[in-house]
């Protein structure tokens, strides 16, 4: 939504459009250059970060919904996208928390009585990764802020969403055991060291330098390329890609890393 009319037809006649009382939590994880960031937003007249969201057209399929949502926040389409967990606590959304009469005055209502907004929702969280680098961040009319912070210094988030970062981080390193994730965060050909440095950035843990990628290569995910890279005086590490047929068929399968 990008203009006044389109937020006030969504507070108005949303429900018509989208599924109530049901939203979307995106947790986006980004990587480069050996650092972890998640990407958060803050809404108007609300001091607080949150993670980044919304509700489900009723055309929708709930990996569609999550994916329009992630693309435009962060300008990517096709994302790694993971469904980790649902949260239902009554009490999970305070109202309280918004400045009443500011969004009042900015949709031109004279109440919230009766809205199809302002009820208990459920939330279906999702986790995406990217290379943040190659991201463009996009607000909208309710987003005052987007931004990206350090997955070790994120300020308190509003609502559970502090929980919904925790148990995203958790469930995308267990996945990282089982699927493959990496395609969207390193350049097109790369060295060991650097899809070695990936999966320690993402587990927050030291890996064997010398036997963690071949896991990768036995598994047949990785392909040597007869291409090396300079990168100083008798330093020229070969380069490898991924190849794409069974990287596709091991995130339809799954596979086994440890």
């Amino acid at each position: 939504m990008q203009t006044e009319a389109e937020f006030k037809d969504f507070i108005l006649n949303g429900h018509l459009h989208y599924i109530p009382h049901i939203s979307i939590d995106c947790a986006i994880f980004g990587y480069h250059e050996q650092q972890l960031k998640l990407l958060l937003i803050k809404h108007r007249n609300i001091d607080g970060w949150c993670l980044p969201g919304g509700y489900i057209k009723r055309t929708e399929k709930l990996v569609e919904a999550a994916n329009r949502n992630v693309k435009e926040r962060t300008g990517v389409d096709n994302l790694f996208l993971q469904q980790f967990k649902t949260f239902g606590d009554p009490d999970r959304i305070q109202f309280n928390k918004f400045d009443e009469k500011k969004w009042l005055e900015a949709v031109g209502i004279d109440s919230w009585e009766g809205n199809w907004l302002f009820n208990q929702t459920i939330s279906v969280g999702f986790y995406a990764i990217t290379d943040f680098s190659e991201t463009v961040l996009q607000t909208d009319i309710t987003t005052a802020e987007c931004a990206w912070f350090d997955i070790n210094a994120l300020p308190k988030l509003e609502y559970d969403h502090d929980e919904m970062v925790s148990d995203a981080l958790h469930t995308m390193r267990v996945h990282l055991y089982h699927y493959p994730i990496g395609l969207n965060m390193l350049p097109e050909k790369f060295t060991l060291s650097e899809i070695h440095a990936l999966y320690e950035t993402l587990l927050d843990k030291k890996l064997d330098i010398s036997n963690f990628p071949k896991k990768l290569i036995a598994l047949g995910l990785l392909k040597k390329l007869d291409e090396k890279r300079s990168i100083g005086a008798h330093r020229s590490p070969h380069l490898y890609s991924f190849d794409k047929e069974k990287y596709e068929l091991a995130l339809k399968e799954g596979l086994v890393l440890s």
